[in-house]
């Protein structure tokens, strides 16, 4: 169950990621809620992984969620470049989480 939460937190952490973006710098109201709330969220259900996850799987792997999904916000959602490098980038960040979840007991 905890990586199901480690998941969750992951896209919690997209979310308040792309919201903050939409705030431009907290000064509009809705974005900025969200973003909040969904910090709080995605904090704590980090916090549950790790009561069973090791702390550096886990941070490792909320934190590569939230850069690949970022990403792909980016990518498809606001229009940003999808060069080459990037993408092979992001694969090289897919491919350690890969290796950090299969590594994991």
């Amino acid at each position: 169950m905890a990586w199901v939460y480690l998941l969750l937190a992951g896209v919690f952490e997209v979310v308040w990621a792309s919201t903050m973006k939409h705030s431009d710098g907290f000064t509009k109201l809705t974005p900025t809620i969200i973003t909040i709330v969904t910090m709080i969220i995605s904090f704590g259900l980090l916090s549950v992984a790790m009561k069973s996850l090791p702390l550096g799987t886990a941070y490792a792997i909320w934190t590569g969620i939230g850069a690949v999904g970022a990403f792909c916000v980016g990518v498809f959602v606001l229009g940003e470049a999808a060069t080459l490098f990037r993408i092979a980038s992001v694969a090289f960040i897919i491919l350690g989480l890969v290796g950090l979840k299969v590594s994991t007991p």
